[in-house]
């Protein structure tokens, strides 16, 4: 499969995971759309990156807990690119709480993640699956391995990344076989979300046979893979954490 020709939006991409993809899938012929929240300066940085690789860029803000702000971005790109051909859902938050810590758990901690992880992932593939469907298109989403053991960085942020994976298998039976869904589930991936949690990082590769935490291009190849490579996948998983959910 060659990305010659065909649009990629990939939330959350100016910087991490997205900001890996996007490069990794402009290097395959893709235009691209840098989605955006709040890193400007990063998403400008990373549309000049993909540029230079001879492909066409944009950068467009939308939060995407904000369903009328996805439609304009998903109209956006078609108006811009004449089409879409693969989403990729990275743009996610959490909030660090010691899972005993249930009192901590407020109704703004759900709603803040459940928001943008979930609610805000579904919006994205409702606005793009008419087009996604047009053109035999593609959806990755950006799961977690705390969705699969129940770990990570709260409560709240393990449900919602539960919630993305059965999500993927919801919309991969809803929509085949004209889009294939798939999911990526990282461990530990060393951007700066966790920079000031790096106790966490080293606790985790103590249980990781690989022993050493992912990098955001590890977890693109993956991206990459169920976007433009494999043709059969559809409503998968795949785990990407060192061999640590053995």
């Amino acid at each position: 499969m060659s990305g010659k020709g065909q649009v990629a939006l990939v939330t959350g991409s100016g910087t991490g995971i997205g900001r890996s993809a996007a490069l990794m899938l402009a290097d395959r012929g893709y235009d691209i759309v840098v989605n955006y929240s709040r890193s400007a300066d990063d998403a400008a940085r990373t549309v000049q990156d993909i540029e230079n690789r001879g492909v066409r860029a944009i950068a467009i803000q939308a939060d995407v807990a904000d369903d009328n702000a996805v439609r304009r971005m998903v109209e956006r790109t078609v108006d811009q690119f004449g089409g879409l051909n693969v989403l990729v859902n990275n743009a996610a938050t959490t909030h660090f709480i010691d899972h005993t810590d249930l009192e901590s758990v407020t109704e703004h901690v759900w709603n803040d993640i459940l928001n943008v992880n979930v609610k805000g992932l579904f919006s994205c593939c409702r606005a793009a699956m008419p087009y996604l469907a047009a053109s035999t298109g593609r959806i990755v989403n950006v799961a977690s391995v705390a969705g699969i053991a129940g770990s990570g960085s709260s409560i709240p942020y393990a449900a919602s990344k539960g919630a993305v994976i059965t999500l993927t298998k919801s919309l991969a039976k809803a929509f085949a076989p004209n889009v294939r869904v798939n999911a990526v589930a990282p461990g530990p991936v060393q951007t700066r979300w966790l920079a000031d949690h790096q106790d966490m990082v080293e606790s985790a590769m103590r249980l990781t046979p690989l022993g050493r935490p992912a990098t955001p291009d590890d977890i693109a190849e993956a991206i990459v893979f169920l976007a433009d490579v494999t043709t059969l996948m559809t409503g998968q998983v795949v785990v990407l954490d060192g061999g640590r959910t053995i």
